[in-house]
């Protein structure tokens, strides 16, 4: 995921800056990249027109996500990227009954403290790394860095 379009470059860019991985650039599958305390998943699972995929695409794929963030039990800060990955999260176990309610509006920089869990759990918002938010502006890699330092912080601090 991500690997080879721009707005991987953004992204693991980002993650390596941050320590999450070894190598700033993925253009293949086989490229030597790994992910330290860290993994990246998508809120749908196949390509849409434009890549812009619908609600209802979102809510179909939701019973792959839920298994993956069952099978990542330790998990304790997830990072949303955008408001679509924002609202997938928001209605996914484990996730979906840790959110204090009534749920927050999304926003970059959000930070929501999950409830409900035997240890400390978060919930972090950043616009998505897509070449629109970059090359506008409305997502700098300053703005990106300091979501992505936050949850090393809270990774070190649980």
């Amino acid at each position: 995921m991500f690997t080879g379009d721009r707005s991987g470059d953004f992204l693991f860019a980002a993650l390596w800056r941050a320590g999450f991985a070894n190598q700033a650039v993925s253009r293949s599958l086989d490229d030597g990249l790994e992910l330290h305390d860290a993994y990246v998943t998508a809120a749908v699972r196949c390509a849409p027109p434009d890549n812009k995929p619908a609600p209802d695409e979102r809510d179909r794929c939701r019973g792959f996500l839920t298994r993956e963030l069952t099978l990542l039990a330790r998990a304790t800060v997830y990072v949303a990227l955008g408001a679509f990955s924002y609202d997938a999260l928001a209605k996914t176990p484990p996730v979906a009954g840790e959110l204090p309610a009534p749920r927050q509006r999304f926003a970059h920089g959000l930070e929501i403290e999950l409830s409900g869990r035997s240890r400390p759990g978060w919930l972090l918002c950043s616009y998505h790394p897509s070449q629109r938010n970059v090359f506008t502006g409305l997502l700098t890699a300053e703005m990106f860095d300091g979501v992505l330092q936050r949850a090393r912080q809270l990774l070190s601090s649980s």
